[in-house]
């Protein structure tokens, strides 16, 4: 079912502050009654099952020996997976991907500012970005994406952008991992609760390295912090509090199922995690509210499983 989400937004502010606390009370009420094992979406699993079969036929056509297409992309030189039917696909039969996303986020980069990319994966963001602001710092937790990125950056003879193979936590220790093949963006840390979305294409489990961003970064201010890490973005928000409290902008992507099976927390213990911002930014509806409006938006679009790419908490 549809919902307006703007309209409920706007009932919801101009309510007197207590009837806020209690709206706010009530749609956080309905999300403790929902299973984090009742997510299914029999159409999506279909879609995910079809992308597997052609992942595994495309790989078939070119051989168990190529480790990765070389793509002319109209934000640069990419090297890409050949088994990954999101990301790579895309690039590969459109020339782009993210086209929206880096349209804003480029607008919130200033000359000279240093922007940190949590989940870079192949670089499509870091890249381009790189281009415009003073220094980039690339986090990514899989070795294999990793392994590609480090190669693009040297395709595009970016020299301001420096590549991290880890995981971004709040502590440090070595972290189960599910390496994906047909989504290779989708891959994450081993999710709490199992679902047929995370496991569809037999994802190879691996261990890999995580540690706090405030200790492997400390010193280096970042005015945006761009985060993609498919569920795990509460750990690394709480080992990265001080990089929070310092920078101007947090652009984070919201998958409501990523919350219940992969980290297990409500929308709260993610604001929780995430400091001092003013006003939060739904770029897919539209919607940018004040601080006191944070939780019920957040809440409402858990219920409704609404996701979005990147929503974005600012300062002003």
């Amino acid at each position: 079912m549809s919902i307006n989400l703007s309209q409920i937004i706007s009932e919801f502010l101009s309510l007197p502050a207590s009837e806020q606390q209690i709206a706010a009370e009530a749609i956080r009420e309905k999300n403790r009654k929902k299973n984090a094992g009742d997510y299914n979406d029999p159409r999506l699993n279909e879609e995910l099952s079809r992308k597997a079969g052609m992942s595994s036929a495309f790989r078939a056509q070119i051989g168990e020996y190529a480790r990765a297409i070389l793509v002319s992309a109209k934000t640069g030189q990419f090297l890409v997976d050949p088994e990954d039917y999101e990301i790579g696909y895309r690039l590969r039969t459109t020339g782009s991907y993210g086209d929206d996303e880096l349209a804003r986020i480029k607008n919130l980069v200033a000359a000279g500012s240093n922007v940190l990319v949590i989940g870079a994966h192949v670089g499509t963001l870091a890249i381009p970005i790189a281009k415009t602001c003073g220094d980039v710092t690339a986090i990514e937790a899989n070795p294999n994406t990793f392994r590609l990125l480090e190669m693009n950056i040297l395709l595009n003879d970016v020299q301001n952008c420096t590549a991290i193979n880890l995981a971004a936590n709040d502590n440090f220790e070595e972290i189960s991992f599910i390496v994906n093949r047909v989504n290779s963006g989708g891959s994450k840390r081993k999710p709490l609760v199992d679902n047929f979305i995370y496991t569809y294409d037999n994802p190879a489990e691996i261990i890999v390295r995580a540690a706090p961003l405030d200790d492997l970064l400390a010193g280096t201010p970042f005015e945006i912090i761009i985060m993609d890490i498919e569920g795990s973005e509460y750990f690394a928000l709480r080992g990265m509090q001080n990089l929070l409290r310092n920078s101007k902008t947090l652009i984070v992507e919201f998958i409501p199922h990523h919350l219940q099976n992969v980290s297990a927390i409500s929308v709260d213990e993610l604001l929780g995690s995430i400091p001092g911002f003013r006003f939060l930014t739904v770029p897919s509806k539209g919607i940018k509210v004040p601080e006191n409006a944070f939780s019920f938006l957040l809440n409402n679009m858990y219920y409704h499983n609404i996701s979005d790419d990147g929503i974005i908490f600012s300062r002003n």
